[in-house]
């Protein structure tokens, strides 16, 4: 996340080309060894992903093909655990270990009744706002980088409202 709040597009300048953001990449040069290590950590833990209709296509174009190199580690764990996709689309869901959620908020409620990992959302601006609107985010964690991006989309909207404390169960949705 920028400074100013802006999650959009952090890896490449056509990762999010929407509402004339220009700026895509921006994180890349931020990128060094002490960030790969604390990513590296994250998704060491156990995870389902949990992703918009918008981020889910992105990540379907890349992370399948990347098994090589330095993305390995998280192409290896993105590839084998289960993606649950909010989307109201009738697009089919090609990677391997994806689940269509047809309603976010009461599917993600449903989701977090159950036994599993924890579910992490990377991006996925608008499901975030879904779910913050419905108080099922326990955990917010976030790297921040030290740029003002001025536009773009954020990850607390101008609707965000006040909240604060402990998570209201034991189930963890974690939006990183």
């Amino acid at each position: 996340m920028s400074l100013d709040g802006v999650i959009q597009a952090p890896g490449g300048p056509k990762e999010d080309p929407t509402r004339d953001f220009r700026l895509g990449g921006w994180v890349v040069p931020y990128m060094d060894e002490v960030f790969g290590q604390a990513i590296n950590e994250m998704f060491g833990q156990p995870f389902e992903l949990l992703l918009g209709r918008k981020t889910y296509e992105i990540f379907a174009a890349h992370w399948p093909y990347a098994e090589s190199g330095e993305d390995d580690f998280i192409a290896k764990r993105f590839n084998s655990v289960t993606k649950y996709v909010a989307t109201r689309s009738t697009i089919e869901l090609t990677w391997k270990g994806s689940v269509a959620l047809r309603d976010a908020a009461a599917d993600v409620a449903r989701l977090k009744r159950e036994d599993g990992p924890a579910l992490l959302t990377q991006g996925s601006s608008n499901l975030i706002q879904t779910l913050l609107a419905t108080d099922l985010i326990d955990e917010i964690s976030t790297f921040t980088f030290p740029i003002v991006l001025g536009n773009g989309k954020k990850l607390f909207g101008e609707g965000a409202r006040p909240a604060g404390g402990p998570g209201h169960s034991t189930a963890r949705c974690v939006a990183a």
